[in-house]
């Protein structure tokens, strides 16, 4: 690994020697700002909507190749039951979390590590070649798993851009990291149906 240790006089430039390099080597690599954007909200708002739109548009608009997750709820009569986990990159679904069977609880939900694991970190890991990595949710189910936290850490250090679900107010190190490096959307009643245009923009603006 090359490093290279840039020294002078005060005042004699060294800062802009090195701004320089790392612009220049950044137009010759490609290599630009990756977008991050995080998208939060009360529950039941629309964030997984909102992140379903964008990601549906920019695959059929852009033509851009989408890897990652996408939760669902699952109903009964109108009663939500639990939550769906699929890879949106082959379309395998499985089953995230129940209020039936066993698993660590959250609420009154079991989370099923088993599914998130096989479905959910291993479509993480996939993304890692696509154009657009989506995370939909990191919150307390997705947390409960070691392999989960990893995957996304693996993402965070790739340079793909990333449209994430993020819950509001988790306390784990790896939401805290992602409302601090990610640029967040607060999703509301007011702007829940013009957000995902506005979102899109950011990445057609980041291309």
């Amino acid at each position: 690994m090359l490093r290279i240790a840039v020294t002078g006089s005060p005042g004699i430039g060294k800062s802009t020697v090195v701004a320089k390099v790392a612009e220049k080597l950044a137009d010759q690599s490609g290599l630009n700002t990756v977008l991050r954007i995080a998208v939060i909200g009360s529950p039941g708002i629309g964030k997984s909507t909102v992140v379903a739109k964008v990601a549906e548009k920019l695959a059929d608009q852009s033509g851009l190749k989408i890897g990652g997750i996408q939760t669902a709820e699952i109903r009964n009569e109108g009663e939500r039951e639990g939550f769906s986990i699929k890879d949106l990159a082959t379309g395998k679904t499985g089953l995230l979390a129940s209020i039936r069977g066993k698993g660590p609880r959250v609420g009154k939900y079991h989370v099923n590590l088993k599914d998130l694991e096989r479905i959910g970190a291993n479509a993480l890991r996939n993304a890692l070649d696509c154009d657009l990595i989506v995370i939909d949710e990191v919150g307390p189910m997705e947390l409960k798993s070691e392999a989960f936290v990893s995957a996304v850490e693996a993402v965070l250090e790739s340079n793909k851009p990333v449209l994430a679900v993020l819950h509001r107010s988790s306390s784990h190190q790896l939401a805290q990291r992602m409302r601090k490096e990610f640029e967040v959307f607060t999703v509301d009643e007011e702007n829940r149906d013009e957000l995902p245009e506005k979102i899109i923009n950011r990445f057609m603006e980041m291309r």
